[in-house]
């Protein structure tokens, strides 16, 4: 099974390993320059004036460092880091009790934002906006709600799908950050880093290798360098190269663009069971046994970022280079014209 390998979602494994890899600083953090340059500037502002950083949103797929952004946030404005998620707060009264422990400045890490509760997400925004909270206390006709004022802080959320999102809540953010697929030369940055970490001698051949199976994603590449590592300590003299690089993308069944067994899978049956789509989600969901959710989160943000997979008003499709990849002979009809596949739309 290589799915759980190029998963872009953590596992307990990865947890233990991510407080060995995970930068401190955004000296340390590698790639999104852009971004990191200016949160540089925003917490150096707010430190300045002695405010909490304004509210910031991270999106976008998992395993690109929305945790670890979180972590550096809270270091560098040199305040406590409060975590959560939203499916975590389940009603009002555990916001409040995550709200009134905060003091001034803290981060309020909310990871999976979108999924919070409509009625919490209404308390939320109070807090958000003017620091103050309603409590309700008492029940029946004895109910009573007292205002609480809270600390001034900075609320970071997480989520993975920006369109879930309610207009309300995310307008209240004073910075939307969208985190890219990392481009091969940074997660070769980032496998060097983690060999020098866990101690493993890494050639330039080697480091290639896993950062271009790596599907732009630092979790998958770690993932990758770990197991790589066993195959050079068992198999090898325990120096990572590209011959047992190689070896380990074969043995694991991760071709050389990233793809998986799954992926390929999923591409194959598009093209082989419905002509190269356009088939609906719900349809492929059910054609693969796999969750909606799990292919629109876990799968197809690579497949349509790599243009393996298009999506049009009527469904997913199959693209040229997709064909060209599974060494299928593609249709007569342009694949890449967007009048062919109904209009792609993100």
């Amino acid at each position: 099974m290589t799915e759980g390998l190029t998963s872009p979602v953590a596992s307990p494994e990865d947890d233990r390993f991510d407080r060995l890899f995970r930068p401190t600083s955004f000296e340390e953090y590698i790639g999104q320059r852009n971004h990191i340059e200016n949160l540089g500037v925003f917490v150096e502002a707010a430190r300045r004036r002695g405010e909490p950083l304004d509210h910031v949103l991270l999106c976008g797929p998992p395993g690109l460092g929305k945790t670890t952004l979180a972590h550096i946030l809270a270091k560098e404005m040199g305040v406590t880091l409060h975590t959560t998620s939203g499916p975590a707060v389940e009603h009002k009264g555990a916001l409040a009790g995550l709200l009134t422990k905060l003091d001034r400045g803290d981060v309020l890490f909310i990871d999976e934002i979108h999924r919070l509760n409509p009625a919490v997400e209404e308390s939320l925004y109070p807090a958000i906006e003017g620091f103050e909270i309603d409590v309700m206390t008492g029940e029946g006709p004895y109910a009573t709600t007292i205002q609480l004022g809270l600390k001034p802080f900075c609320l970071v959320g997480a989520t993975t799908r920006t369109g879930l999102l309610t207009a309300p809540l995310l307008s209240r953010f004073g910075y939307v950050m969208r985190l890219d697929f990392y481009p091969p030369e940074d997660l070769m940055k980032i496998v060097q880093r983690s060999a020098r970490l866990l101690g493993t001698k890494i050639d330039d051949g080697g480091t290639a290798e896993i950062a271009n199976r790596a599907r732009g994603t630092p979790r998958i590449a770690n993932r990758l360098l770990r197991r790589v590592r066993d195959f050079a300590e068992v198999l090898g003299s325990g120096v990572i190269d590209q011959e047992i690089a190689l070896t380990t993308a074969q043995r694991l069944d991760i071709d050389g663009a990233g793809l998986d067994a799954m992926d390929r899978r999923l591409l194959s049956v598009i093209i082989e069971h419905y002509d190269g789509g356009p088939v609906g989600v719900e349809t492929l969901a059910a054609a693969l046994s796999e969750p909606r959710g799990t292919l629109e989160d876990v799968y197809e943000p690579f497949l349509l970022q790599q243009g393996f997979l298009g999506r049009t008003p009527r469904g997913r499709i199959a693209t040229r280079k997709a064909y060209e990849h599974l060494k299928q002979t593609p249709p007569t009809k342009d694949l890449s014209s967007p009048e062919e596949q109904g209009g792609l739309f993100s």
